[in-house]
């Protein structure tokens, strides 16, 4: 039996969504919302595998076992506690996660 895990998602990284729409819907709101309903089917399937996510690079430097899901031009930070994945940031991916992201839930 597969096992499912809980996804979670911070309010930092739901206003990193709202953010990401409102800057995408400034030229086209229909590919805004096309895309932000992209990437929730995309953080959706974390429910399944999330291990096949690879570990970010930062975490050399945050002490942290944290995992990204790319999709497009950005990056789904996530860490998981057993069962569950708790979403913290979602990112351009040319951007490094900040030091004050590692005390996030």
């Amino acid at each position: 039996m597969k096992k499912k895990y809980k996804v979670d998602i911070t309010a930092t990284a739901e206003a990193d969504i709202a953010e990401l729409w409102d800057y995408i819907a400034q030229d086209n709101p229909d590919a805004a919302t096309s895309f932000i309903l992209q990437l929730e089917e995309q953080i959706a399937s974390l429910e399944q595998y999330p291990e096949r996510c690879p570990l970010i690079p930062e975490n050399e430097f945050l002490d942290r076992s944290y995992r990204h899901l790319l999709f497009g031009n950005y990056r789904t930070i996530f860490k998981m506690i057993d069962t569950q994945v708790i979403i913290l940031r979602v990112i351009h991916g040319a951007r490094l996660l900040a030091l004050q992201t590692a005390t996030a839930p």
